[in-house]
């Protein structure tokens, strides 16, 4: 060996050094053609990766320790969330335009405490078990809500009948081969109409450590993330499903949380631990909805007039872009 050589393996100048797995620049693990062999070797990689992106967080945790108060604010991580596009409708709550909107709109008798919510909840032509489990679960959520199994019965026909009884909202549940995977939210008698896509429905008894069964009282409703013109109006949709004046004592929750345009329906009782601490039970039934069209009126399929659709071509060209 010449000047300045390291110690060579097995001259007794020290330990071997630890063996560390080095990927020449342009190596990839799919040029490899053994299977066995390809996935070992990316497992490998894998756990190489996860050590330095550890380390580097050591060392930086460590710098800022020393550092003390003169140590930089952390960086804010970039999310889809707050790297959404600028929306021009989204609502502020001190436009004038915005609050003269609310006192006329559909809502307004709900709002004005003039109307008393009544809801009819129906579903799709000879509904199966699951479904049917479903809008059982859904009638305890929703105060003062009635059960109609449809045979055959129009939706035209349903709506006037219901208007007749004094019914404020109807609720129709789509399935596809026996899975709820639709939701029709109509406003009477003058409507608005949205259309869902239902996905993820989990009933009672498939949620894990759920609580007891939910009791009579009305609960607290808590609407998340709807800050566009569109998503106010879908807001206070739900909002009118549910009476005025929660009974606290009840300590049930029910939360539609808007998120990238996805609604999450969560049921929770909320438990006082300590004056500091409170623990949550979900109740169930939870399901996601994804908002179709927006319709003028009640439920008219064929000459209804839609504010809006969602296309997805169109509308789905960016990630960041959202419309609830």
């Amino acid at each position: 060996a010449g000047e300045g050589s390291g110690p060579v393996p097995g001259d007794g100048a020290g330990p071997p050094a630890p063996e560390r797995v080095l990927f020449p620049p342009t190596f990839s693990v799919s040029e490899i053609k053994n299977k066995q062999r390809r996935h070992f070797m990316f497992l490998r990689w894998k756990q190489q990766q996860r050590k330095e992106k550890l380390a580097l967080k050591k060392k930086r945790r460590k710098e800022r320790e020393a550092l003390g108060d003169k140590a930089p604010p952390k960086a804010v991580p970039k999310t889809i969330e707050n790297q959404r596009v600028y929306d021009e409708t989204t609502v502020d709550p001190n436009d004038e335009e915005v609050a003269f909107d609310e006192a006329t709109d559909e809502f307004a008798p709900y709002f004005n405490r003039q109307t008393v919510p009544k809801i009819l909840i129906t579903t799709s032509d000879r509904p199966r078990g699951r479904t049917v489990r479903f809008c059982e679960q859904l009638a305890t959520v929703i105060p003062n809500s009635h059960v109609y199994y449809r045979r055959g019965l129009a939706l035209k026909r349903i709506i006037p009948q219901c208007i007749a009884r004094d019914f404020t909202d109807l609720i129709v549940i789509n399935e596809d081969r026996k899975i709820p995977n639709g939701l029709v939210l109509s406003h009477l008698p003058d409507g608005p109409t949205a259309h869902f896509r239902m996905s993820s429905v989990r009933l009672r008894k498939e949620i894990k450590r759920k609580g007891k069964e939910p009791t009579e009282h009305v609960p607290e409703v808590i609407l998340n993330n709807f800050t566009t013109r569109l998503g106010h109006s879908i807001g206070r949709m739900f909002a009118a499903l549910f009476p005025h004046d929660p009974q606290f004592i009840g300590r049930q929750v029910a939360t539609f949380h808007n998120q990238r345009d996805y609604i999450f329906f969560r049921f929770h009782r909320y438990i006082f631990k300590s004056e500091k601490k409170v623990g949550i039970q979900e109740l169930g039934p939870r399901f996601t909805l994804k908002l179709r069209s927006l319709q003028k009126g009640t439920f008219d399929s064929k000459f209804g007039e839609y504010e809006w659709i969602h296309k997805r071509r169109e509308m789905d060209t960016s990630r960041r872009k959202f419309h609830l």
